[in-house]
């Protein structure tokens, strides 16, 4: 199982959110290069990023950071926020990003994303955002009546490399993992899940490997592994066993 560590870009530093607040961000680092090659160091095999900027405003706004991070780090990067159109996605792709995540698009232009996993294929992963079981896109702006695992399943054909499953209520509020739901949501679809929010401590971690869900590919830790609550060398080693 992989283990993700995230890096959340807000005006060009590294923050995290409470349930995705822009108002209720914590500056971790003031150069996202330096902590990406932080995490590097620990003995990461890939990072997470997000451009919350460009979440909000529907097109890439911290590409600067971005590309400081490519250049600063050889472990694959997987991408998402404000990544709405084909020339988005190829223009990342191009510049090195491995896998580019599709969140709004993936509710209001589906075709899109089947597209995109077409013409590149194992680089499109989607990124599903929920609140009580109901998606969020825009920056977990806007509710739908969309269900998570409704979603899911629109893409189960379309090569879809992972589905990154986000507990809004729970992401950046150290309350541990909603493991039903995601466990749920591996056994509903063949594509490989990717869990995110939530994660406080190893036991987290330790609870997640334990359900022995092949579906699960990995796990996202931010805020965790920011304040010390997570030391990366005793979670890596937890979820290579």
């Amino acid at each position: 199982m992989i283990l993700f560590p995230a890096i959340d870009l807000k005006d060009g530093v590294c923050v995290r959110l409470l349930r995705g607040d822009m108002n209720a961000a914590t500056t971790f680092n003031d150069d996202p290069a330096a902590q990406a090659r932080k995490f590097e160091q620990q003995g990461f095999s890939w990072l997470h990023l997000v451009d919350l900027n460009g979440a909000f405003a529907g097109k890439p706004v911290n590409g600067e950071s971005v590309s400081a991070i490519l250049s600063a780090v050889k472990i694959p990067v997987q991408l998402g926020g404000g990544i709405r159109d084909m020339a988005t996605i190829e223009d990342w792709l191009v510049r090195g990003v491995r896998r580019v995540i599709l969140g709004t698009v993936a509710v209001r232009d589906p075709d899109l994303v089947r597209a995109a996993c077409h013409a590149f294929p194992g680089r499109v992963a989607v990124g599903i955002d929920a609140r009580a079981g109901k998606v969020a896109v825009a920056g977990w702006a806007e509710e739908t009546e969309i269900s998570a695992h409704d979603l899911a399943r629109r893409f189960e054909d379309a090569g879809v490399a992972a589905i990154i499953y986000t507990d809004i209520d729970r992401d950046g509020a150290l309350q541990g993992v909603n493991i039903p739901a995601t466990v749920a949501l591996a056994e509903t679809v063949k594509i490989p899940v990717i869990a995110s929010g939530g994660v406080s401590s190893l036991a987290d971690l330790e609870a997640l490997k334990a359900t022995r869900c092949p579906g699960i590919e990995g796990v996202i830790s931010g805020r965790a592994l920011y304040d010390g609550r997570l030391d990366p060398a005793s979670a890596l080693k937890v979820l290579a066993c």
